[in-house]
């Protein structure tokens, strides 16, 4: 049995075309998982445009934000069964016995290789998923909501654990793509002030992290940023896919304050981190996620607590990806998701 997929086979910019690929072989410790729906990522585009900064294992299907359910058990699976309604993490290969790996942060193992660049994702019916990676959803959770949890855990770790917000700070978001309005919405749940910053063209964008109870800003944020008394923002989340973001961000950020990095820029800063001293400001990089990080995100999807369908601009057939990859890329919508069958 074959089924279409959406395939990024080479480094050119606009490599990703539709392919017919086999039905998976599974492993001792995979299920097969026949996918409902599948998010389309900002990586995702960042591959069809060719200006990505990590390495891909081409040709791969793309999509790493996905659930459904289980279709097929390895021998040695346990604790699964054919029927169960799921999510995966993206950590589709690791080392175990890598240091990262042996105390839970397999997210920051080096050699880890993911769904969509480094083996093959969920833009297809089909994806072999390894057991360690599942995470059941609740009856009460649509899928089309469900396969955001990963970007919503993006979010969570950049957020919570790694910028360790405190009700009343006062936060900036630089970006309102989809992690940014999720670090918004998280930042919110925190019980912090927040202002999400974009460009002239993000007026939309901006207007859903409204709907989460985000000041909106386009342009210069300092305003804002030092209304309080005058020093700038406890916490700049830069969630923008571009490096000179950070020079905002340290201009933003009031002294002895936090900047956490989680948006993607290969371009050279080209500026000095003098303020970074002067002003003595944390920064910190966060990337990915693990195990109890979706767990918890799910309990909020499940609770209601963190509701994602403002972000969801539509669903569309596999058959359609290249108008849903078009709709996020110009900016009509904050998420595109895709249903493969």
């Amino acid at each position: 049995m074959k089924s279409a997929a959406v395939v990024n086979f080479a480094p050119e910019k606009g490599s990703v075309e539709i392919r017919e690929i086999p039905r998976p072989t599974l492993g001792d410790e995979d299920v097969l998982l026949e996918v409902a729906n599948v998010g389309v990522c900002g990586s995702d585009l960042h591959q069809w445009t060719a200006d990505h900064s990590w390495p891909v294992n081409y040709p791969v299907v793309l999509g790493h934000e996905f659930g459904g359910h289980i279709v097929e058990l390895g021998s040695r699976v346990v604790g699964w069964k054919e029927g169960d309604r799921v999510v995966s993490e993206t950590a589709a290969v690791i080392d175990p016995n890598n240091p990262m790996s042996r105390q839970g942060l397999y997210n920051l193992d080096p050699t880890r290789k993911g769904f969509g660049y480094g083996v093959n994702g969920a833009m297809t019916r089909f994806v072999r998923v390894p057991m360690r990676c599942l995470h059941q959803v609740p009856e009460s959770l649509a899928f089309e909501e469900a396969c955001l949890t990963e970007p919503c855990c993006v979010a969570y770790n950049a957020v919570v654990n790694n910028s360790h917000l405190k009700p009343g700070d006062r936060v900036i978001v630089l970006g309102p793509g989809t992690i940014g309005i999720l670090c918004a919405a998280m930042a919110r749940l925190c019980g912090a002030e927040v202002a999400v910053v974009g460009l002239e063209a993000d007026r939309h964008r901006l207007a859903i992290a409204q709907q989460y109870g985000c000041e909106a800003i386009i342009g210069d944020a300092t305003e804002w940023a030092k209304k309080r008394d005058g020093l700038g923002a406890d916490c700049i989340i830069d969630a923008a896919g571009a490096s000179i973001t950070l020079k905002i961000a340290l201009q933003l950020v009031r002294p002895n304050g936090h900047i956490t990095k989680v948006g993607w820029g290969p371009q050279p800063l080209g500026f000095s981190l003098d303020a970074l001293v002067q002003k003595n400001v944390t920064l910190q990089g966060s990337f990915s996620h693990n195990w109890p990080i979706w767990e918890r995100v799910l309990a909020l999807l499940a609770s209601g607590q963190l509701d994602v369908k403002p972000i969801i601009g539509g669903v569309w057939p596999i058959s359609e990806w290249h108008e849903a990859f078009e709709k996020m890329h110009h900016g009509d919508v904050i998420k595109s998701v895709l249903k493969p069958v």
